[in-house]
């Protein structure tokens, strides 16, 4: 394995340059700064992973900071799932802040910026203040409220306040410059009124600041060195660099924003509105199901926070937006999973497998690797009967030469077990095969150093002992959108390209071993794929979820 150190990334660089430059490493300090109205996905996975290993690399804070300053969308639901999803990808933050922490400070500077000649409270309607504002290549209009007087906007900056004034009645809005090229800088909205009950203040707050307003000042508050935020917000950097200027002392550090590329993943959408649509039209069975992009979702489906890391580290952090082949991100989880699943066998379909010449009445236990890949994971105890039960797929009456499974005629080795011949079946009034007898080599049991034991077959078949097999139910999830990109189609709505097979539920047959099994425990289920014990498991009922196949069943489709 090489010594040498990772390439720095453009972000890294840019911290680098910023240390040659002055900065101190104590200076250093990072956040990761979700808004609570909805559940995290994959993509604020990349961010998490950005921000808490820039963290960890320079031994500097990460705050995890809400931005909370919407009352009509956010819930404390949404800030307990955002702390849990964190937490469970292996981050500590060091301070959990709110922008609501700051209500007070940034109105007081709000009511400073009045008194500079820099706000104003416009009383215009949203429509008439958009129309005003022009268009990228038209300069906008002053609104006729631009120049009131610093009395009269703090008085009504204070009726807003109290909740004297109706919402929508007006706005504040900073005075920049109405012909900037830039759009956001034509006298940005900082307040508006919403007489909505806020997860954390309640109401005794009736006007909110917007997101520009609020999010630089809040770097500003708690003193973050570097402000890292995706591409869409590059043209808020001036912005974001104006409100700085209204409000940064001489002998404080000030915050820089910079931005990386979105990493947009294939047949998934992670649009918080798109996926609160799935969650309402009853596609989906709520934030966390598993066929949702949401880390919660992700955990129930049986992913680790190894393999989603190990995702965001392997596609990294560029400058250009690009699509990433959601088969990238399950390479990750079975490359992890298959370091640490334990084995066991389970037949999905199944068919009865008669031994007819094994003892009737004889139960053997076989000694079974739990993890080839892993030595300290010891073995198990496996029951071996006269009457097993083997997947259907697994036999045919006639198949050519490359059908390495059982048929009439030809030898197998049942996994951990005997070599078998398959010698004839049964059949119902349909036709349908209900039972497959064969024979068993009794010197060739899988370990017994005998001759018998070494011979070479082409086939081995995993398979349960009927009598000892455990009635599980197993649901088979599948992507949830059949296009790659099904949220840029301009003809199609996405809900188009839902996948009418991303779940189907059966009833799968486990060796007794994982009796005891608890939610989130995952295992392999040999020669099909990764399962994880769902959330939904009773005493009486086991419910596995399948995370991936074995391999990329989509490839072959593509």
């Amino acid at each position: 394995m090489s010594n040498e150190a990772a390439p720095l990334n453009f972000i890294e660089h840019i911290i680098e340059e910023d240390l040659k430059k002055g900065y101190k490493k104590d200076d250093l300090c990072f956040r990761f700064p979700p808004e609570p109205n909805g559940y995290l996905h994959i993509g604020h996975a990349s961010s998490i992973c950005l921000n808490f290993g820039l963290g960890e690399k320079y031994n500097a804070p990460v705050n995890l900071r809400f931005d909370d300053t919407n009352p009509a969308k956010e819930e404390q639901e949404f800030v307990d799932a955002i702390k849990r999803d964190v937490s469970w990808l292996g981050y500590k933050w060091a301070t959990e802040c709110y922008a609501s922490d700051y209500f007070q400070q940034l109105y007081d500077w709000a009511v400073q910026m009045i008194k500079d000649g820099k706000a104003y409270v416009d009383s215009q309607t949203s429509e008439q203040i958009a129309e005003q504002k022009g268009t990228p290549n038209t300069p906008g209009k002053a609104s006729p409220y631009r120049n009131r007087s610093v009395e009269e906007n703090l008085e009504l900056l204070e009726k807003m306040k109290n909740g004297e004034t109706k919402e929508g009645e007006h706005v504040l809005r900073a005075k920049i410059d109405m012909e900037s090229p830039n759009m956001l800088m034509r006298d940005p909205v900082m307040y508006r009124t919403l007489f909505k009950s806020h997860h954390r203040t309640g109401t005794d707050w009736k006007i909110f600041p917007m997101y520009d307003w609020t999010h630089g000042e809040s770097d500003y508050i708690e003193q973050v060195s570097h402000s890292f935020c995706t591409l869409e917000f590059l043209p808020h950097r001036e912005l974001y660099d104006w409100f700085l200027d209204q409000v940064v002392e001489e002998d404080k550090l000030r915050p820089k924003q910079r931005e990386f590329a979105r990493r947009n993943l294939s047949h998934t959408v992670v649009s918080k509105r798109k996926l609160a649509q799935l969650v309402a039209a009853g596609v989906v069975n709520g934030w966390d199901d598993p066929r949702m992009p949401t880390i919660s979702g992700l955990r129930r489906r049986g992913y680790t926070p190894e393999s989603i890391k190990n995702f965001a580290d392997s596609i990294g952090v560029g400058k250009r937006e690009n699509l990433i082949d959601v088969s990238h991100l399950e390479f990750n989880v079975r490359e992890d999973l298959n370091k640490k699943a334990p084995r066991i066998m389970v037949v999905l379909d199944p068919v009865k497998l008669i031994i007819d010449n094994y003892p009737e009445g004889q139960t053997e236990m076989l000694e079974a690797e739990n993890n080839q890949e892993d030595e300290s994971a010891g073995t198990r105890e496996v029951p071996f009967s006269k009457e097993l039960l083997i997947e259907r797929e697994d036999f045919k009456e006639e198949a050519n030469r490359k059908f390495f499974r059982l048929t009439i005629g030809k030898e197998v080795r049942l996994k951990n077990a005997y070599i078998i011949k398959g010698e004839s079946v049964v059949k119902d009034a349909d036709g349908n095969i209900t039972e497959i007898h064969c024979t068993y080599d009794p010197e060739s049991k899988s370990g017994s150093g005998t001759e018998a034991s070494l011979r070479k077959v082409k086939g081995t078949l995993h398979w349960v002992s009927a009598a000892h097999a455990l009635p599980v139910e197993v649901r088979l999830y599948d992507r949830l959108f059949t296009d790659p990109s099904p949220d840029t189609n301009k003809e199609k709505d996405f809900m188009e390209f839902i996948n009418p097979n991303s779940l189907e539920v059966i009833t799968g047959y486990a060796e007794p071993s994982i009796k005891n099994a608890e939610p989130e425990d995952k295992f392999q289920f040999q020669r099909l794929g990764y399962f994880v014990v769902d959330k939904d498991t009773t005493r009486d009922n086991i419910v596995f979820n399948r995370t991936v196949p074995l391999r990329d069943s989509w490839a072959k489709l593509s």
